[in-house]
C-alpha cells in the first residue's frame, strides 16, 4: 500500500508555503522512492488529491490576453485565470452576503 503524507490544516498560503519549505528533504525522498517504484505520471498529484478538473472555453483573444498578462507576473496563463477565476467568486460572494 502507498503511504500517504498528511498535511496539516494550513491556515493561509504563508503558513503551507513555510511548511513546504521545511519539509523539502522529506517531498524529494517521497518523490524519489515514487520515482523508483514507477508511480510518476503528469498529473498524477492532482488526480489523486482530488481536485476536480473542468473544462472551459475561451475566446483566443481573451486567451493571448491572459498569457500576457500572466508572464508579467511570472506565471502560467491556466493559473493566472483560475487566480482571476477565484478573486471574482470571493468578491461575488461579498456583495451576495452584504
Amino acid at each position: 500500500m502507498i503511504e500517504q503524507r498528511v498535511l496539516p490544516d494550513f491556515k493561509s498560503e504563508a503558513e503551507e508555503a513555510a511548511w513546504w519549505d521545511s519539509h523539502q528533504d522529506e517531498v524529494f525522498e517521497d518523490f524519489e522512492k515514487a520515482a523508483a517504484e514507477g508511480r510518476l505520471g503528469c498529473g498524477t498529484a492532482a488526480r489523486l488529491g482530488g481536485i476536480p478538473t473542468t473544462t472551459i472555453r475561451f475566446d483566443p483573444g481573451d486567451i493571448a490576453l491572459a498569457r500576457e498578462q500572466a508572464s508579467t507576473r511570472g506565471l502560467k496563463y491556466q493559473t493566472y485565470l483560475k487566480m482571476l477565476v477565484h478573486e471574482a467568486l470571493l468578491k461575488a460572494n461579498t456583495k451576495v452576503k452584504a
